[in-house]
């Protein structure tokens, strides 16, 4: 029988991705999403690329449109699949709110969406006896006042709400796997910058609302959506005097899902914590500058002051992911840029 997998916030950007390659392998999908800022219509487009596989899964994806916070739809969901052939026997958590920017601003409401929700999900799982889950963590988690390159092991310190609530998400999934050690399977990726494009140009980063991210930004700007672009800080202790991150496509972060995926299911209970980035650093003048040249356009931009709580270098030492999975990221800087901006006009007007 198919193995059923719920993924939580499978509309949004990364889950979609990786809902795509579940699909692909034969997994029955089951996926919740409030659709606050997301849209249900990343369901047909999903459905489309699914129905090109050979195995045509295009009936194995389930929603239901309902929030974390609410027990009574979690336990519903849950009492619903686990009725028919196959129970849920595994969650991989994407639902989340995740504007650094916006967190500042609403704290109260990434505690209550992000802690809340999440502590609804675990008590669910214990009651249907699922205790396995991937859960989507984030680099912001990181102390970066000193270190560039982050290890799994380095101190955290978040310098935001959001942050923090991945960091506390974390902390609490780590005291109920020590609660029952010989039962839970649990990893905590902490994801650096995804960018990029599903390659048919059917999926994107739709983002509603202002856009934080920097990919949804350059490519408004190469639209004529916006007149320049924003480079946050031109005296960085870099090369260039930008700041530096690692971006990691979509699409090689979804395939690191599916890898710890097998790694859990296929091995004893354990917690994990691990890095999925490239290990690469990329100024934000050389993006700017590979954009360009990929997608033969300009983006005009201009130098602003730096944000708030902003950092020089992030770039994840991705060593234990290579070791441990055997995941090695494979789409260049070029490819993201390339696949960024097929989605944007594709959909200029996003989905």
């Amino acid at each position: 029988m198919k193995k059923k997998i719920l993924v939580t916030g499978g509309c949004g950007f990364i889950g979609s991705h990786t809902i795509t390659l579940l699909l692909k392998i034969g997994f029955q999908i089951v996926v919740i999403d409030s659709n606050i800022n997301s849209s249900i219509k990343v369901l047909d487009k999903i459905k489309f690329i699914a129905g090109k596989y050979e195995n045509n899964p295009v009936d194995n994806l389930n929603f239901y449109k309902g929030d974390l916070r609410d027990f009574n739809f979690l336990d519903s969901v849950f009492k619903k699949e686990n009725q028919k052939d196959e129970q849920i026997i595994f969650v991989i958590h994407f639902a989340g709110l995740k504007s650094v920017s916006d967190s500042n601003n609403l704290p109260i409401n990434y505690w209550d969406n992000n802690i809340f929700g999440t502590i609804n999900l675990i008590k669910i799982m214990e009651k249907y006896n699922c205790r396995s889950i991937i859960f989507s963590s984030s680099a912001t988690v990181y102390d970066s006042k000193e270190i560039s390159i982050f290890k799994e092991i380095d101190s955290t310190y978040p310098l935001n709400p959001y942050g923090n609530t991945k960091l506390a998400i974390e902390k609490m999934l780590k005291d109920v796997f020590e609660s029952s050690s010989s039962k839970w399977k649990i990893a905590c990726l902490r994801y650096f910058n995804p960018v990029g494009a599903h390659r048919s140009g059917l999926l994107g980063e739709d983002p509603k609302g202002t856009p934080n991210n920097i990919f949804p930004i350059l490519n408004n700007v190469a639209a004529g959506c916006e007149k320049k672009f924003k480079v946050f800080g031109g005296d960085w202790e870099t090369e260039d005097g930008t700041c530096i991150r690692d971006y990691i496509h979509v699409l090689d972060l979804a395939e690191g899902h599916l890898k710890i995926l097998e790694h859990l299911l296929n091995g004893p209970a354990k917690f994990l914590i691990m890095n999925i980035g490239t290990g690469k650093g990329t100024s934000v003048l050389q993006l700017i500058k590979t954009f360009e040249e990929v997608n033969d356009l300009k983006i005009p931009f201009i130098i602003t002051k730096r944000r708030k709580g902003d950092r020089g270098v992030i770039i994840a030492d991705n060593k234990l992911s290579k070791e441990m999975l055997n995941w090695v990221p494979k789409m260049t800087l070029q490819d993201m840029c390339r696949d960024a901006w097929k989605w944007k006009k594709l959909n200029p007007k996003g989905y």
